[in-house]
């Protein structure tokens, strides 16, 4: 099971990462020890030197670490033929629960991950970088939680038994089963509809409002409602998004989506979400580093990026989403 392509990348890729993770962290503090920028010392400058170093080194690791949310999706899935019962990652995922963990740690790490490199970039592009205090600071607990992500996808992967019968989505996910998966899987279509439009109408109309104006509570608004929106989303393609694309009244299954047989289409589903979501939330987090005078420009133009690219890719998730729910032949009626 472990010499699968994809489980010796993620473990060896995931295990470097980790170690770079600690040396970055560990020179990080160091640096917050000695950091003093008013101070024209040969340490200050040798500090300095080093905080691009790190950086560089950093962001290539964090790069790994949100390329291998998409590869540990792409692994259950690929693994679940070994497994007796399993159709898709689910199966894989019930095969060892720890699996679960590991993929709410990988989202998780996706999220924590953007936003350190997101922060350091607006830190780098300051003259006298005001943020090297509170991204290094982050950075150990970034390290906390790759080391965590690392222990749960070992975890999972040296706890796989290929003899073990698993249960796959249509018992996980169905209208009878308990639990969270349960739970979305029984949400009434129509109202979730509803919601699902509704919410993403709102967040851009906010999203353009923001494009207009320059007001604080605009961007603490989007950001607002990009979480709100992640969440009613992932609810909206377990409750009837799924069961557009896969024809069937009773198929709620978040994962078979990723396969062939659906032309891979969870894959610009859901990075198209992730990201959306990601860029929705950046213009409210950052917007109090405005009082820093050094980054109040900076940030400002930045905002219209994240904010166009935000509502470009929220569009392009509801049009993919809705495509199969508005122009194919499967209708659901009667149910």
């Amino acid at each position: 099971m472990m010499l699968h392509p994809g489980i010796l990348a993620l473990v060896v890729g995931s295990c470097i990462v980790f170690v770079m993770m600690l040396a970055a962290s560990w020179q990080g503090l160091r640096i917050i020890a000695g950091w003093d920028f008013d101070s024209s010392s040969e340490k200050q400058l040798i500090l300095e030197r080093k905080t691009y170093l790190i950086s560089s080194i950093i962001k290539y690791a964090l790069g790994f670490e949100i390329i291998s949310s998409l590869l540990f999706i792409y692994t259950v899935d690929d693994i679940h033929a070994m497994f007796v019962g399993a159709m898709c990652a689910t199966g894989s995922l019930n095969a060892n629960p720890v699996g679960w963990y590991a993929l709410y740690l990988k989202i998780a790490v996706f999220f924590t991950a953007s936003l350190w490199i997101m922060l350091n970039n607006l830190d780098q592009k300051a003259e006298d970088f005001p943020l090297i205090r509170p991204k290094y600071t982050a950075l150990v607990f970034i390290s906390v939680l790759i080391g965590l992500d690392l222990f749960f996808q070992m975890s999972y992967f040296l706890g796989l038994n290929p003899e073990v019968i698993t249960s796959c989505c249509g018992s996980l996910f169905s209208d009878t089963s308990s639990g969270i998966a349960g739970d979305l899987s029984s949400l009434s279509i129509k109202p979730m509809m509803a919601l699902f439009y509704f919410t993403s109408v709102i967040f851009i109309a906010a999203a353009l409002s923001c494009l207009k104006s320059s007001a604080a509570f605009l961007r603490y608004t989007v950001s607002t409602l990009s979480i709100a929106f992640f969440f009613v989303s992932i609810a909206s393609i377990i409750s009837f998004i799924s069961l557009y694309i896969y024809e069937m009244p009773t198929h709620h299954c978040p994962f078979d989506i990723f396969q062939g047989h659906y032309r891979f289409i969870g894959y610009p589903v859901y990075i198209s979400l992730f990201c959306g979501v990601f860029f929705g939330m950046l213009p409210g987090f950052f917007q109090p580093l405005k009082r820093i005078v050094s980054l109040r420009d900076t940030i400002m133009r930045a905002e219209k990026r994240w904010l166009v690219l935000s509502i470009l890719l929220i569009l392009f998730f509801v049009i993919i989403s809705s495509w199969p729910v508005v122009f194919g032949d499967f209708t659901m009626q009667g149910y």
